[in-house]
């Protein structure tokens, strides 16, 4: 069966699957790309190619979500997955179900935050990146198999709609703040920790605790990037460069980077979900 490692995009997904990663796949704590990629993410085409024919098809790839999960866990195996998919039914097509769930860790992110990130990850203006947050909208890319055999389409939705579907049911539901992560990645560790005892084998001490946060600060995966070791950069639009991944973290301050405007617009939107989360007071 599967847990869930669920986000919008931009909001620490990267970050706790390194930290899990370490946890999981290595003996000592110590990170690095390559023991990531054994979190594999979902949808991708590969969970799909055997199914439908056209990947262009939002319709054809929500019809088969349980299918593509029903192949996964034949296995009878307990993996982790990463997704940015809402947790949505639509029509009569759920994204996935109790035969294939077994818990969710879901991270959370101050929209405000969120609106730098957006902007420099998809190359849109601060402007743009806020209705990002706002509108229903499905991401990835349609090509077919044979053109890119990674990422497809999955339906985001707006912030707060995404937020709501992954943790309206509170049970087998790990919570996790990315601004929780950088004021004290200990403690958010120890809760990933005791959560992930409840199914599976966790092997840990505080050596290797210790070595887990160090190698999986923001500041040490943004130095691994720059060096070169990262491999799932989003590209720039207008020029076709690589963009940066790992971009601001902890220096981002929505109280410099946003006007009024877009502010009172993101606050009144999401009003009851960031009060919730004590975004608002």
């Amino acid at each position: 069966m599967i847990i869930w490692l669920a986000s919008y995009p931009k909001s620490g997904n990267t970050w706790v699957r390194a930290i899990i990663a370490s946890l999981l796949y290595s003996n000592d704590g110590n990170f690095n790309f390559e023991i990531i990629k054994k979190i594999k993410q979902f949808p991708v085409k590969e969970n799909f190619k055997d199914i439908i024919d056209d990947f262009d098809d939002f319709d054809e790839i929500k019809k088969n979500w349980i299918t593509a999960q029903d192949s996964i866990n034949l296995d009878n195996q307990i993996k982790i997955l990463k997704t940015h998919q809402g947790k949505y039914t639509v029509g009569k097509d759920s994204f996935t179900n109790s035969q294939n769930t077994l818990a969710t860790i879901y991270i959370v992110r101050d929209p405000r935050t969120l609106v730098s990130s957006i902007s420099n990850h998809f190359t849109l203006t601060l402007d743009q990146a806020s209705n990002f947050l706002i509108t229903t909208r499905i991401i990835g890319n349609n090509k077919k198999w044979e053109e890119n055999q990674t990422g497809m389409q999955c339906l985001l939705g707006k912030w707060n709609d995404h937020y709501r579907s992954w943790t309206r049911n509170k049970n087998d539901l790990l919570l996790i703040k990315y601004e929780d992560l950088i004021q004290n990645p200990k403690k958010e560790l120890e809760k990933i920790i005791n959560f992930l005892k409840n199914y599976l084998d966790v092997d840990t001490n505080i050596n290797k605790n210790k070595k887990i946060i160090e190698t999986t600060s923001f500041k040490n995966l943004k130095k691994m990037e720059q060096k070169g070791l990262f491999r799932e950069n989003a590209i720039n639009k207008k020029d076709h460069s690589k963009v940066e991944f790992f971009h601001l973290g902890p220096a981002n301050n929505w109280q410099e980077n946003l006007n009024e405007f877009i502010k009172n617009k993101l606050e009144k939107n999401f009003y009851k979900e960031m009060t919730e989360l004590k975004y608002l007071e």
